[in-house]
Formats: C-alpha cells, sequence, structure tokens
C-alpha cells in the first residue's frame, strides 16, 4: 500500500529558491530502465515565510540557531538555508552577512572593499539545516564553491551572482551561467545533494 509523502517545510518567502530546492530535492534518480525506487523521493517539500531572530557567530552557529528557531515554531520537520560569501582578504568576511552588505553597499560596493588587496578570491557557501522538529539537535550540510569577486557582469536579478566568477565556471559569473551550468558547480547544489541524500536515507 502506498504511504503518505512526508512533508519537509523549507523556511523561506523566496518563490525562485523553493523552485530551485524542489527540482534538486525531488528529483528521481534515472538507470537504464527508468527511475529508481531507491533513489525516488517519499517526501514533499513545502514553503513558509517567517521571521525568524538573527544571531551573530559562524556560517554554522547562524545555521543551527535559525532552523531551532523555525522547528520551534512550525512544531514539525523544516529546513532553513543560509548563504555566506567569504572573502580571503578580509578574513572570511562578509561571511553570513553578505546580504546586509549587498543591501548596504550594493555590487560596485563589494569589488570597492578589496581595492587595496591584492587578493579577490572568496568562497561562497551554502548550508543548510536540518531539524526533525523542537528539541531535536540540527543536522548541517554544507557546500561550497571557490571563485574570485569581479566587476559586475550578466543579469542583477539573483543578489551578488553577477560579481561572483568561479573557478569552475570558464570565465562567466554565476549570473552569466544558465541554470544547469550554475547548478552543476554551485554552493546550493552541492549542499543540496548532501541534504537529499539523508533525506532518502531517512525512510
Amino acid at each position: 500500500m502506498a504511504t503518505t509523502p512526508r512533508t519537509v517545510l523549507f523556511v523561506t518567502g523566496n518563490a525562485n529558491k523553493l523552485k530551485e530546492v524542489r527540482s534538486i530535492l525531488l528529483a528521481s534518480t534515472q538507470h537504464a530502465g527508468g527511475s529508481d525506487p531507491a533513489t525516488t523521493p517519499s517526501f514533499s517539500v513545502e514553503s513558509q515565510d517567517l521571521d525568524l531572530p538573527e544571531v551573530q557567530g559562524s556560517t554554522q552557529e547562524v545555521a543551527r540557531a535559525k532552523v531551532k528557531a523555525a522547528a520551534d515554531v512550525v512544531g514539525g520537520p523544516c529546513i532553513t538555508e543560509d548563504t555566506a560569501l567569504a572573502f580571503e582578504a578580509l578574513g572570511g568576511l562578509p561571511g553570513p552577512y553578505i546580504k546586509y552588505f549587498l543591501k548596504a553597499v550594493g555590487l560596485e560596493g563589494l569589488n570597492n572593499m578589496l581595492a587595496g588587496f591584492s587578493s579577490k578570491r572568496a568562497t561562497a557557501i551554502c548550508t543548510f539545516a536540518y531539524s526533525a522538529g523542537p528539541g531535536s539537535e540540527p543536522v548541517l550540510f554544507e557546500g561550497t564553491t571557490e571563485g574570485k569577486i569581479v566587476p559586475a557582469r550578466g543579469p542583477t536579478h539573483f543578489g551578488w551572482d553577477p560579481v561572483f566568477e568561479p573557478d569552475e565556471g570558464e570565465g562567466r559569473t554565476y549570473a552569466e551561467m544558465d541554470g544547469t551550468a550554475k547548478n552543476a558547480i554551485s554552493h546550493r547544489y552541492r549542499a543540496l545533494e548532501k541534504l537529499r541524500k539523508f533525506l532518502l536515507e531517512q525512510k
């Protein structure tokens, strides 16, 4: 008898992120005969936008605190995402505070922050945190992509993508890459693959 899929709540108000997360987490692994039942997800992903407290700390500390707070509010399984952009020259800053830096100084300002430094190296970091519910210890899944900060190129509708040129991007910024190419190397995709494997094992 078929079982009702579990629902995992992704705490976000960003429709594009929800679409991307669903496409990766719910994908079935294919083989010569079609979909492999062992790797076909038995869960669904829904979303809810919550106003959660913003804590200071490392990427991991921020992620743990965020998903714990979310689990207390929703009263069940949930996942949260935190994205960081660490500049080598600045000892890892802006890190998990990149969205505030971007809002304050813009894409040009992110470049200007490195004007006096020889290194433009940066690491894109995505941390998904999973909680089984209130009181549960969070499980973290991190993905990283190495690259450098460059003057903005490409569409500007997705955060700091125009100024991050990944080493594996063949000279293109994230913003200049199509979704398929970006997903193959992105920090978010790499973190989601780890989360997906974990969720499949929870069957």
